[in-house]
């Protein structure tokens, strides 16, 4: 058998980021930008009011005040999107809308509470300083300047601001597309009441939505057959419209075990059994001229998650040019003691809570076998249990990976380092090992 951080390692070092495209910022959301973006205007682009009120020289107002108000002509409206150009004669004011330009000549705003509202004439309360109220051009962003820097992931306010800086597109990783293919002559398609010896596929819809979650582009292929011939034309298809593959079920020491009897004779995957519980029969590899990553996870469908949150997960957010893990594990103190497997990584589903600035807290969340799903469905995250412990005692405390991409605790300890109480996290062995690849 081999570690986790060995297997993991060895995905990481072989998956490398996609090859950037340009994309419309409609099509870019969750894409990392491949290249330094910078603006090709200024922001604000010219000088405007951040106030409904009156645009004028301050000198004209500054000795206004309740009892001696300052009554000044206006000259009239200026409309936010108004593109006229104006300037300002001394001793007059300008009507203006927030967001409006400032004519030449004029150099603050009256907010329109401070005056009688006239618009014919204004009388003024309270005189402002010189620049109140108005938002100078570049003030946010100089032209040429460098906004968002390669490696950012897009989302609703990185796009706001590309487009605002004069984008229309963007050099970007594209997301991976990843097919999940459910293999088994004992499967079902969701929807279905099984009969005697049947099994509803509910592998596929779990890795796709799981893939989903990552912010990847997730498809499914259900109740392929147990016949090595339906299998490798079924991996064959996908090779040119996939980016990865992952399979789940037929990949363990059975006599109809057809994923990894095709795999096997192609020399370009390897399968393994990996010290860890759920999860031991792995295999990953590459496949076709393009070297498309397929990823074979076990069947039963704890196990199959697991491993596509400590394998596959990882190997996708590379892929799509981000960080294999985004975030620490946590720090947790177990409530109550439980056995693992002796010389295996566990990855046992708890259940957290937290109370106040007390560190968190874990629990098992029921059963734990590889096909117990009530409990999966109940879990926050995963508790890492190292090899060398056999017995988790309570008050013990163990590394936490919150499960779709959440975060296990609103209070947490961050594991610094890779490490927390002597503990090696294998995602931080399994990242320096792999290095770099791109």
């Amino acid at each position: 058998m081999i570690g986790v951080e060995e297997h993991l390692s060895r995905i990481l070092s072989t998956v490398g980021v996609l090859p950037p495209t340009r994309r419309s910022l409609d099509n870019a959301q969750g894409c990392v930008l491949a290249e330094d973006l910078r603006s090709r205007v200024s922001l604000p682009g010219f000088d405007n009011s951040a106030m409904d009120g009156y645009v004028l020289l301050a000198s004209d107002t500054e000795r206004a005040t309740e009892k001696f108000p300052v009554r000044l002509p206006v000259d009239g409206d200026i409309a936010a999107g108004d593109t006229t150009r104006r300037r300002l004669r001394p001793g007059h004011a300008f009507r203006i809308m927030t967001g409006a330009p400032v004519p030449e000549g004029a150099d603050a705003v009256v907010p329109v509470e401070q005056t009688d509202a006239g618009v014919e004439r204004v009388t003024i309360y309270q005189g402002p300083g010189h620049g109140a109220h108005i938002r100078p051009q570049g003030e946010d962003v100089r032209q040429g300047q460098v906004v968002l820097r390669a490696g950012t992931r897009l989302g609703p306010r990185q796009l706001a601001l590309a487009a605002a800086v004069g984008h229309g597109d963007a050099l970007v990783v594209p997301l991976p597309r990843v097919v999940v293919v459910s293999t088994g002559d004992e499967l079902i398609a969701p929807g279905s009441v099984p009969g005697f010896g049947e099994v509803v596929d509910s592998n596929g819809p779990m890795l796709a939505a799981a893939a989903r979650d990552l912010g990847v582009v997730a498809s499914r292929i259900g109740g392929v057959a147990d016949e090595p011939e339906t299998v490798a034309r079924v991996l064959r298809q996908q090779l040119s419209r996939v980016d990865a593959i992952v399979t789940t079920g037929g990949v363990s020491m059975g006599a109809y075990d057809a994923v990894k009897a095709v795999l096997s004779q192609l020399g370009t995957v390897q399968f393994d059994r990996v010290a860890m519980q759920p999860g031991k029969p792995q295999g990953f590899g590459v496949l076709g001229e393009e070297e498309i990553p397929v990823f074979t996870l076990p069947g039963n469908p704890v196990s199959s998650l697991v491993s596509f949150e400590v394998f596959v997960a990882p190997a996708l957010r590379r892929m799509a040019g981000r960080a294999p893990f985004e975030s620490a594990p946590v720090v947790a103190r177990v409530e109550e003691g439980f056995r693992s497997p002796a010389a295996k990584t566990q990855f046992a589903r708890v259940v957290v809570t937290s109370h106040d600035a007390e560190p968190l807290r874990v629990r098992l969340a029921g059963g734990q076998g590889s096909h117990v799903l009530g409990s999966l469905a109940e879990a926050h995250a995963l508790a890492v249990v190292p090899p060398d412990v056999a017995q988790v005692e309570a008050g013990d405390e163990l590394l936490v990976l919150g499960l779709d991409g959440t975060n296990p605790g609103d209070r947490t300890h961050a594991a610094t380092a890779g490490e927390t109480a002597g503990r090696p996290w294998f995602g931080a062995a399994a990242v320096a090992a792999a290095g770099s690849a791109g």
